[in-house]
């Protein structure tokens, strides 16, 4: 039976930039340099990755090669004729892990890959690439923290390098290329970073920029920051069908502390009617990927550079303004309006109150206003004691 395409379809095919690539069931097809395309296939059979290049469309190569490669071998793996070694001939170097992962990354359409190809090829690869996966251990990540410490690293960047090695390691071991992590990855501890809060005025001037902005969907990715407490991805991956008009509620399937209902503020409510009026009704996600030529997932997966612009537009600095800041200016707007702890914890989605301690800020005006509650200065004249004058006998 013939298989029906989506993405891949001629035309998708035809209008690919060069450098842009399409994939849809393991098969991916990529615009070269030379404005050729390029077939290839990444698929799992039995718990082993296939990673093949079939050929370019100059030499004939079609995406019914690409689907007549993969039937056969899973008709090969079910007669027992894959032929595929089961132990690698040479040991598996760093380097070459690093390259099978940001494949797997850009197939499955991974988070933060800009950063994590920047992280793996400037520092990572360098440190690791020409040692053997197996050969990594505490001691080789320990001297390169030292190193990258001593060139000045703050402890926040080189914790985020080291949580793209950990995640390489575990991505190695789930798609087979490991059998297991080969050392603990041990964090750096960090002091607790400052948390920008914007004010009122600068919510207004941030929304006005975002609605003025050229993309149609950034007014309201900052309409749910700022009226949920919600984080970056959690907001793109919003569908129509998992809000609850009445309840004031949207389900969040996928998040850190695990799946929850977010509350939504009636203002963002009324919002999401009107636009939702205006949409097409078959739409599922409100934040749908409009790229067909760069389409992996159904959803944006950032809007990152629009909300860059928004920012400057509102005359702030996007170094310190980021879109994780509508999340910070939320739960700090609750803990300033006296909602306990618990409640906020449950708005915000964190795993712990701990994490909901580091919003109650020493400087901030409910702080000010719950001191002064306590507060006694001297009392007025008329409440004076009366002096008292000791009467000493005169000395002899």
């Amino acid at each position: 039976m013939t298989r029906r395409f989506n993405v891949l379809t001629r035309d998708a095919i035809k209008r690919l930039e060069i450098g842009a690539r399409l994939t849809e069931g393991g098969i991916t097809a990529q615009k070269l340099d030379n404005g050729d395309a390029r077939w290839s296939v990444n698929i799992m059979v039995s718990g082993v990755r296939i990673h093949r290049v079939i050929g370019k469309e100059s030499e004939g190569v079609s995406r019914a090669d690409a689907e007549t490669f993969i039937e056969q071998a899973r008709v090969d793996e079910r007669a027992g004729r894959l032929n595929l070694p089961s132990k690698r001939k040479t040991h598996l170097l760093f380097a070459e892990l690093c390259d099978r992962y940001l494949e797997r990354q850009e197939a499955s359409g991974g988070k933060n890959l800009k950063a994590k190809r920047e992280q793996i090829n400037s520092k990572l690869i360098p440190a690791f690439g020409k040692m053997r996966v197996d050969a990594i251990t505490e001691f080789t990540v320990r001297t390169h923290i030292k190193r990258r410490l001593d060139k000045g690293a703050a402890p926040g960047t080189i914790n985020r390098e080291l949580a793209t090695l950990k995640h390489l390691l575990r991505d190695a071991v789930k798609a087979k290329d490991l059998k297991a992590i080969p050392c603990q990855v041990v964090m750096l501890s960090e002091p607790p970073g400052r948390i920008v809060v914007l004010s009122d005025e600068d919510c207004d001037k941030l929304l006005q920029a975002a609605v003025m902005a050229s993309d149609p969907d950034l007014w309201v990715f900052v309409a749910v920051g700022l009226n949920t407490a919600m984080r970056h991805r959690e907001i793109l991956r919003m569908r129509w069908d998992q809000i609850d008009w009445t309840r004031q509620r949207v389900f969040v399937p996928v998040a850190k502390a695990g799946m929850r209902e977010q509350p939504m503020t009636p203002q963002l409510i009324e919002m999401l009617t009107k636009e939702r009026s205006q949409r097409d009704p078959n739409e599922e996600w409100i934040f749908p990927n409009r790229n067909s030529a760069t389409r992996v997932l159904p959803y944006r997966d950032a809007v990152s550079d629009g909300f860059r612009r928004a920012v400057i537009r509102a005359g702030m600095d996007p170094r310190e303004v980021t879109p994780h800041v509508m999340r910070h200016t939320a739960i700090t707007r609750l803990v300033e309006a006296g909602v306990d702890l618990p409640t906020i914890q449950r708005i915000s989605g964190h795993k712990t109150l701990a994490m909901v301690l580091r919003y109650t800020h020493v400087h901030g005006t409910h702080i000010n206003e719950a001191i002064a509650k306590i507060g006694r200065g001297l009392p007025t004249q008329s409440m004076m004691l009366p002096q008292i004058t000791l009467h000493r006998p005169a000395r002899a």
